[in-house]
């Protein structure tokens, strides 16, 4: 919602989905009060990929064509009752995983035939390795970290921009529950850094930098040591 409020600010014609209608309406109406030029709207649970196809075929014909994608959708689930139940484990990684993956698929090949374009996708740090804390999560981050490389690998050589977007704690009503200390940023941190990345066609882009050099760390701990630690 933050990225999107910058973009209106820019008059930017938006088309939003989601599956919330009450909070869809809400930020359709802000969005449009911000300054955006358009704003279309979609009803849509992405858990159902059958629905992708006719999805971005409504966004084209609505915005008249389409030039960024911005995927930011997902749930952090229930940890605990995921390493207990594989089904609330699969319901993490379908709706992370495999919904994105269903969608940039459809995005990359239309971008690829008007070579241009950008697809930038919000994932996490909690992709880079995983911690007994979240590793059902960080599986479903982590393998669109690597679907994302091998798609950047193949079609930007056809002049598409793909963007890994890896934000470390933001406040958020996905976090909400979590202590918040001096590692959480806001969204509209985030949002500035996001549009800065698309700017700079940035590969891979850390929320805020210094998730890089964390995250660089924590990669490089041996297996040894790591496998004793409470993360």
């Amino acid at each position: 919602m933050a990225t999107a409020r910058l973009l209106a600010a820019e008059g930017a014609s938006l088309y939003l989905a989601a599956r919330n209608v009450d909070r869809l309406t809400v930020v359709a109406s802000d969005l449009r009060l911000r300054g955006a030029q358009y704003v279309a709207e979609a009803v849509i649970d992405l858990d159902n990929t059958t629905l992708h196809s006719a999805l971005i075929g409504d966004v084209i014909q609505q915005l008249g064509g389409l030039d960024l994608v911005l995927l930011a959708h997902g749930v952090l689930g229930d940890q605990e009752e995921a390493e207990k139940n594989y089904a609330t484990a699969e319901e993490i990684l379908r709706t992370n995983l495999l919904s994105a993956i269903s969608l940039l698929t459809l995005l990359a090949n239309y971008f690829v035939q008007q070579r241009a374009g950008c697809l930038a996708v919000i994932t996490s740090v909690a992709g880079d390795r995983g911690r007994k804390s979240n590793y059902i999560y960080g599986t479903s981050k982590g393998a669109l970290n690597i679907f994302l490389d091998g798609l950047r690998n193949r079609i930007d050589r056809e002049g598409v921009h793909v963007l890994t977007i890896r934000p470390g704690f933001v406040a958020t009503a996905m976090t909400i529950h979590l202590p918040q200390g001096p590692l959480f940023a806001s969204p509209q941190t985030i949002a500035t850094g996001i549009l800065s990345a698309i700017a700079k066609r940035k590969d891979v882009a850390y929320l805020p930098w210094f998730w890089a050099i964390i995250m660089l760390i924590i990669r490089n701990i041996p297996e040894r040591f790591f496998k004793k630690l409470d993360l």
